[in-house]
């Protein structure tokens, strides 16, 4: 038997804002190592890609989030810039989790 996995709007926001953090890292380092050391372009050119994807995941998993949970034009924008610095996005997912508690739906209650 195959079981689906439902994730709230919240869950596949937190999953973004991890991923995409990870990935701006990599993309750091990736860098570093091609413009620092001058030893390889591979990070670039991998993380690059991954970054570019997630970014956009991200964007998406923050809007589908804020008209879910009814965010103010505020906090909307800052999730949404928080894609810019590296990082941000799990400084914004800590911020959220410790303002507005994510709330259990009736299909994670219903078990």
């Amino acid at each position: 038997m195959v079981r689906h996995m439902n994730f709230s709007p919240r869950q596949l926001f937190r999953i973004a804002a991890v991923a995409e953090a990870f990935t701006w890292l990599g993309l750091l380092v990736g860098m570093y190592l091609k413009y620092v050391t001058e030893t390889t372009q591979a990070g670039v050119w991998l993380f690059g890609r991954l970054h570019g994807g997630l970014f956009v995941v991200y964007l998406a998993a923050a809007l589908w989030v804020a008209r879910a949970e009814r965010w103010g034009w505020w906090r909307t924008l800052f999730a949404l810039g928080a894609s810019v610095p590296p990082l941000a996005t799990v400084v914004f997912d800590r911020w959220l989790a410790r303002r507005d508690p994510e709330r259990p739906t009736a299909a994670a209650t219903a078990g």
